[in-house]
């Protein structure tokens, strides 16, 4: 009888195992030991190239986690032009993202082929961004295997909106099991990269009846953002998102929201909104509760969908699905 209850026993914990979402940080201990070394130095070399590798990797993990679960679906470049990275919320999508997981990708092929799948090298790649850009570091999960569909039709409704406000914003997070800290936290990730002029222009012309400007900004960066995006300007435009320390991963992201420097609505809202304002001025006054949460949240982040065990694949090469 002990015995048949011992073999139950086993059996669950198997199965508990082998169950959608088991990552673990050792999970290629024996398999590719060297995993995240590889990738740590296929990002370096190609962050010496050019610093949007960091803002285009950390924003890519977003629209990736957020739509099919953190697979690498939106990694697939299809020529007829309908896969996720086609859909028009993710044609801003900086391109050395991509590439940094691409090149990531085949260096980590040539030491363990068929062993390593994308969604995992997107998840190391990000730490490792946020590394180089002077964030904190972190032990991430690893276990995921690549998803067998990419289709821009489900992106829409999936990422957050420039123009959301603090409900709309929770309840997208929460879908994920992400919490309004969470939310508040992963929204510093806006510390780094930057955002086109079409995406906050309403707040700078003809904002309301009674005023052409949004009134939360404040009136010197407002100033600053019509020279920097006149009128009828050219979408393609951008401006950084932290107009202090755009190249750093910091806390500042939440100072300038104190100071009324929020470059998009989705953004100042997270001060103004008085249900997050005391997590915002935390998070400005202390880069420790900040950093802390940030890990929090996006080791939570990739654990949004994932594929396990036996489902999905290891992509060869991160832009195809295996033949």
């Amino acid at each position: 009888m002990e015995a048949s209850k011992g073999l139950f026993l086993v059996m669950v914990l198997m199965i508990m195992r082998s169950g959608e979402g088991q990552l673990a940080v050792n999970f290629y201990n024996f398999s590719c030991p060297n995993v995240e070394a590889i990738v740590k130095q296929a990002v370096s070399t190609k962050f010496s190239q050019t610093f949007t590798t960091i803002p285009g990797t950390l924003r890519l993990i977003f629209h990736d986690c957020f739509v099919e679960g953190c697979d690498a679906s939106v990694m697939i470049a299809s020529p007829n032009g309908d896969a996720e990275k086609d859909a028009p919320d993710n044609l801003s999508l900086a391109g050395d993202g991509f590439d940094t997981v691409i090149k990531a990708k085949q260096a980590v092929e040539a030491v363990c082929p068929k062993v390593v799948s994308c969604a995992d090298i997107l998840v190391i790649a990000t730490r490792d961004v946020v590394v180089l850009a002077g964030g904190p570091s972190y032990n991430v999960e690893l276990g995921r295997r690549d998803g067998l569909i990419s289709k821009a039709s489900l992106v829409a409704g999936n990422l957050p909106e420039p123009n959301f406000n603090l409900v709309q914003l929770n309840t997208l997070f929460a879908k994920h099991n992400l919490s309004q800290t969470d939310m508040i936290a992963l929204s510093g990730a806006h510390t780094l990269g930057f955002s086109h002029c079409n995406r906050f222009a309403n707040r700078l012309y003809n904002f309301s009846s009674s005023s052409s400007v949004d009134p939360s900004l404040n009136s010197v960066y407002a100033k600053q953002l019509m020279e920097a995006c006149p009128q009828n300007v050219d979408p393609s435009i951008a401006v950084d998102l932290d107009p202090v320390t755009p190249q750093k991963f910091d806390n500042v992201y939440y100072q300038n929201l104190v100071n009324g420097k929020g470059l998009l609505t989705s953004d100042s809202v997270l001060f103004t909104d008085p249900a997050s304002l005391p997590t915002v001025t935390d998070f400005a006054n202390r880069t420790g509760d900040f950093n802390q949460a940030f890990v929090t949240a996006i080791t939570k982040l990739g654990r949004v969908g994932v594929k396990t065990g036996n489902q999905g694949q290891i992509r060869i090469d991160c832009t195809a699905f295996n033949s």
